[in-house]
């Protein structure tokens, strides 16, 4: 008895509860199916509205066209003010009509009627109705759905549309007068003629290839000039500057005594045989002359050189007897770097120091890296020559050789044994030292021959 008793008290405390909920899910199901449902489409009136305010019934409108006058005399919906048709609207009963509209919108009061007359169509065109037959129906959607309005001739634009009109007037009155003044006879500029691209002379990219190596170490490198200071901060970039040194020192020298010469019995280039002679100053000279200032000196007179070059008043020579001097140069030069990276102990007998190897690994790149600039002007200025003889891939492999063994840079030089897991960094910059020196004394050959 205890257990029904409870039963019944809780079936009596739950019912009411569980019914209630049922309900309330029921209004918030439907509240939201009003509030989200699917919006039904626009209304015929409502078509009729956005159709009459279009562009193109407002444009078809401001033409008079039939159409748009189809449109307004179809146009009697709810809530829609401000058009009057009428049949003339020079008639006094349009004059009233549209008087009568614009008095009922003023005063705000009940619906607004509209004025509409009978429109008789006769042979195809629109003539103006009689007075005394004017049509009056409410604006109510249940009227103008039973009673379609007959057509009129024209009918008072919105402000909307009016406005677009006018903007549409100014703009076409714009393009006309810009029409009109493009035919008033206003020439065009005549373009331009581009300027004519005239070559280099020969020499020009050679000369400036021999002074961008030691230019930039004097000038863009930081610390500038260091194999003579006083105290040695660092011995890596000493080294290279070594290199690029003697780099530039066989090329002036070849093209002073070779290249801007058509012979031995030939005149030097007075700048060249100044630059010659400044680059001849010891590099670790600190003072009375610094390496310094004798090397800009000598960049001084290659670029003189170089203006009268591209003034024509400088010779160049691309012969292969003027070329090969500097060629067998590079190649003795290459063969010098090739023994200190492969030679285990000195001259002397003394082995070699993990400090000597550094050195010489720096020396090699920076001789590698100066002198792949050279021989590209080379490829530039003595294309022709090279190409008679067939030479330019030899010369292409001799480049691309230099290149890789400047692009070698380790952040420690290591000489450990060719067979050791650790790297001999000497002798992987001999391999493309070695490469090099081939392909150049196989051109020379070539160019021989």
């Amino acid at each position: 008895m205890e257990k029904n008793a409870k039963g019944f008290e809780f079936r009596k405390f739950a019912t009411p509860r569980i019914i209630g909920g049922i309900a309330i899910m029921i209004i918030v199901l439907w509240a939201l199916s009003i509030i989200f449902g699917t919006p039904q489409g626009p209304s015929s009136d409502e078509t009729a509205v956005r159709q009459l305010d279009s562009p193109a019934a407002t444009a078809a409108a401001d033409h008079g066209s039939p159409t748009a006058t189809g449109v307004v005399g179809q146009r009697a919906t709810a809530g829609t003010t401000g058009h009057a048709t009428t049949g003339s609207q020079g008639t006094p009963a349009g004059r009233k009509a549209a008087d009568t509209h614009d008095a009922s919108e003023a005063t705000g009061q009940g619906p607004t009627t509209h004025v509409t007359t009978t429109a008789q169509k006769t042979d195809g065109s629109h003539t103006a109705p009689a007075a005394g037959q004017p049509t009056v129906h409410g604006t109510a959607a249940k009227t103008a759905d039973s009673a379609p309005a007959p057509q009129a001739e024209t009918h008072r634009q919105p402000a909307a549309a009016a406005d677009h009109s006018a903007q549409t007037s100014d703009h076409d009155a714009a393009s006309q007068t810009a029409a009109k003044q493009g035919d008033a006879g206003h020439a065009m500029p005549a373009a331009t003629a581009a300027p004519v691209h005239k070559p280099a002379p020969k020499g020009v990219a050679f000369t400036e290839a021999a002074i961008k190596p030691l230019s930039y170490e004097l000038e863009e490198r930081w610390w500038g000039w260091r194999p003579n200071d006083i105290i040695e901060f660092t011995d890596n970039v000493n080294n290279f500057q070594l290199g690029v040194l003697e780099v530039t020192r066989r090329t002036v020298v070849a093209l002073a005594e070779r290249i801007s010469r058509t012979g031995v019995t030939d005149t030097l280039d007075p700048n060249l045989e100044d630059a010659m002679n400044w680059f001849m100053v010891k590099a670790s000279s600190y003072w009375f002359p610094s390496a310094e200032s004798k090397y800009h000196e000598g960049l001084e007179e290659l670029q003189a050189y170089l203006e009268k070059l591209r003034a024509g008043n400088a010779t160049f020579y691309t012969r292969t007897d003027n070329l090969i001097p500097l060629l067998a140069s590079f190649e003795d030069l290459l063969g010098s770097c090739d023994k200190n990276l492969v030679k285990e102990i000195h001259e002397d007998g003394t082995p070699l120091s993990i400090f000597d190897a550094d050195n010489y690994f720096f020396y090699t790149k920076g001789v590698s890296s100066s002198m792949a600039t050279v021989l590209e002007a080379v490829h530039h200025d003595f294309l022709l020559t090279l190409e008679s003889r067939n030479a330019t891939e030899l010369l292409h492999h001799a480049i691309v050789s230099c290149q890789q063994a400047a692009e070698l840079d380790p952040w420690i030089v290591l000489d450990r044994n060719l067979s050791s897991i650790f790297a001999n960094h000497r002798a992987n910059m001999a391999a493309p030292i070695s490469h090099a020196r081939f392909y150049i004394g196989q051109l020379i050959k070539t160019l021989s021959t």
